[in-house]
């Protein structure tokens, strides 16, 4: 699935199944006659939904509930689960991403009780609440256009739980374990803020970890815990559309100053340094103390290729240490047309911004080639494929 939408879900108050359906459905984008419509096409039977506004700390926010009707619902193991989401009529996304959010519960809970997660026979993952909070999460997610979710860093809260393995410290066990790799933090609230399946909603769900991203705040939805806290006890949804590719991602600059190498290991530094993603690499000659020359070697690249760049610098190269800078650049949206000229067609690149042409730049080695081949002098075809496309694109 792909879509010009994500969610960003900010954790201030922890996360559960309820909350994120909750927040979903109170950004007023989703919709529950066509959740309920879908949650049917799972053989899940004798529970019922309710849906109402609440506020938590003066904030209205949307509480989801799944009630089982008095009916004891079967204990399900894993195999169990995957087979009735398989045998469900629901699309191939929300199968695949129930599947791994399943099977990431399961493995939590296998490892912390020490027992394979096939045999993982338990509660929380087969009751039908659950069940129906990572799918309607993922049915709704669907619906809106969203593609992913990214996420804040996520509140644990303290203290200790009573469930049916006894009394367990807070974040439980297996939250802990679904939580490995994630930004958490704890502001004392002696409560279990985040549950086994909200935490494995967030891991197997979240692109990030962090700060919200860039992005066009379309709608804002709050989904309530079932708990009055100090706090608000929300769980904040923001629907964001991403911002048009002329608005490139956050980039790392490296930089260092060289005046000891030999320059014929530059090319071969290029070479290393392009293989492994950077977007640009430049050299500017510089003087140093005691008017020393040198070059500072500029690199641009991608946040999370970061180290692996930076193994290269220091491996290949004589500095001692490497300047890292993050920022932003802004690109313009570029695409390659072919334009009629006397020459005949010839390639050119246009940069546009928000779908109005700003530049217009031949392409050097398909101008280079038509003029060897009719003898004519390159800035002479490049005059044409300019005339011609300014024509076109009124740039």
């Amino acid at each position: 699935m792909t879509s010009e939408y994500n969610i960003y879900l900010d954790c201030f108050s922890g996360a559960s199944g309820d909350m994120i359906i909750g927040a979903l459905l109170d950004t007023g984008m989703g919709d529950i006659s066509y959740l309920k419509e879908e949650l049917n096409k799972v053989g899940i039977e004798d529970y019922s939904i309710d849906v109402k506004k609440v506020t938590r700390g003066g904030i209205s926010g949307t509480k989801f509930t799944v009630m089982d009707e008095g009916v004891t619902q079967p204990m399900r193991t894993l195999p169990d689960l995957l087979k009735l989401v398989q045998e469900s009529d629901l699309s191939e996304w929300v199968k695949e991403k129930a599947g791994d959010i399943f099977t990431n519960l399961a493995k939590a809970e296998a490892k912390v009780h020490d027992i394979h997660m096939d045999k993982v026979h338990f509660h929380e993952v087969g009751a039908v609440d659950t069940l129906v909070d990572v799918l309607g999460s993922l049915i709704l997610m669907e619906k809106m256009g969203v593609e992913g979710i990214s996420a804040s860093k996520v509140h644990t809260g303290i203290g200790f739980i009573d469930c049916e393995h006894g009394t367990l410290p807070v974040p439980a066990p297996a939250t802990l374990e679904l939580l490995k790799g994630v930004p958490v933090y704890s502001s004392g609230v002696e409560s279990e803020l985040v549950t086994p399946t909200g935490a494995a909603l967030l891991k197997t769900l979240s692109s990030s970890f962090g700060d919200m991203p860039d992005g066009e705040v379309v709608s804002v939805g709050y989904g309530a815990g079932y708990k009055e806290l100090d706090q608000p006890n929300l769980l904040r949804a923001v629907w964001l559309k991403k911002i048009k590719n002329s608005m490139m991602p956050k980039i790392t600059v490296l930089e260092t100053n060289i005046d000891d190498m030999n320059p014929e290991v530059y090319s071969y530094l290029f070479e290393k340094l392009f293989e492994a993603g950077a977007l640009d690499v430049a050299l500017t000659p510089i003087y140093m103390k005691k008017n020393r020359p040198a070059s500072k070697l500029t690199v641009l690249c991608n946040s999370e290729i970061t180290d692996s760049l930076l193994d290269i610098l220091l491996k290949e190269t004589s500095t001692f240490g490497v300047r890292i800078l993050e920022g932003n650049r802004i690109c313009l949206e570029r695409e390659i047309v072919e334009v009629e000229t006397r020459y005949g067609a010839l390639k050119v690149k246009v940069g546009s911004r928000d779908g109005k042409p700003m530049t217009i730049s031949p392409e050097y080695d398909h101008c280079a080639e038509i003029a060897r081949k009719e003898g004519v002098a390159l800035r002479e075809v490049y005059r044409a494929a300019i005339r011609s496309a300014e024509e076109i694109y009124r740039v």
